[in-house]
């Protein structure tokens, strides 16, 4: 059963003091996935995106291009957690898929994928559903050439951002710790939830510029990794990050001291950071690839 993930801060890379909620990836990681999949679509595709995208009017992004719309959803969701909580209740469990480590079970944790009621749109399906099964659901609304102009926009909005959170490993994989946020960590005098670790430090180790992080990503990935990354689905995807927090996310924390807080090695921050990185390109090549079949 999907579960609410707990609040935890977001800090800066310099001074990691400052309570905030969480987002998966961050904005910059989000950014970071959106340019990647903007270098991989087809140029027919690229202006339908743009097209979809210019009929933003909720003004929770910067601007109406792909990099800022790809923050859209965790935007979306927040909008109201203060007040009505219509959005964030109804959106909230959307952005993960908590599988146990101890008994990995990807249809409890997808509430046994609530089916969509007939004449029922994804963007108002059941609040209990999960990552996995709201990508393949946008994926195909966003295929389907009788979708209203409105969901089309919402399915592209969830699209650019849910494919990123799947690819987050502590997005897919739970150690009854809330996906990492019930863990405080460490490095040096910094501090934060292992959760926040993932989301966001290792993310801001790879550059400050999303523009210059996502080039020098796509000069690494080579023609097999793109064969590779384009087969499979959201299912399998996140079954991947499943098998990636349990390499290199859990298996390598420690011990926690006497307060309960774990330290990170330096060498678990790099394996961490070039780990990001590779998911951060998967996540990019895996949404050019679901646009490009959506909307050739």
């Amino acid at each position: 059963m999907a579960r609410i993930r707990l609040a935890v801060f977001i800090f800066g890379i310099a001074a990691l003091t400052v309570n905030a909620p969480c987002f998966a990836w961050g904005d910059q990681g989000h950014k970071i996935v959106a340019l990647i999949a903007d270098h991989y679509i087809e140029p027919a595709v690229r202006t339908k995106v743009h097209t979809i995208l210019a009929g933003d009017t909720t003004h929770l992004t910067p601007d109406k291009e792909i990099a800022n719309e790809a923050t859209w959803a965790d935007k979306f969701r927040d909008s109201d957690r203060n007040t009505t909580k219509i959005h964030y209740d109804q959106t909230h469990n959307w952005h993960f898929v908590d599988i146990e480590l101890s008994q990995p079970n990807i249809d409890m944790a997808c509430s046994n994928h609530p089916a969509i009621p007939h004449g029922q749109v994804a963007s108002n399906a059941d609040p209990e559903d999960c990552v996995v099964d709201k990508i393949a659901q946008f994926a195909a609304e966003l295929k389907n050439p009788s979708t209203t102009a409105q969901e089309m926009r919402l399915a592209l909005q969830f699209l650019l951002h849910f494919v990123g959170d799947v690819h987050q490993p502590l997005h897919a994989s739970d150690d009854h710790d809330h996906g990492g946020n019930a863990k405080n960590v460490q490095t040096g005098v910094d501090s934060g939830t292992l959760h926040h670790y993932w989301d966001s430090v290792f993310v801001a180790k790879l550059g400050s510029d999303p523009v210059f992080v996502a080039k020098n990503i796509i000069s690494t990935v080579t023609p097999g990794q793109l064969n590779a990354w384009r087969k499979g689905d959201a299912s399998s995807w996140a079954q991947q990050s499943f098998e990636a927090s349990k390499l290199w996310v859990y298996r390598d924390l420690g011990a926690a001291d006497a307060a309960g807080r774990y330290t990170l090695s330096a060498n678990y921050a790099r394996n961490a950071t070039n780990i990001t990185s590779r998911q951060l390109a998967r996540a990019g090549v895996r949404l050019a690839k679901i646009l490009n079949e959506a909307l050739q």
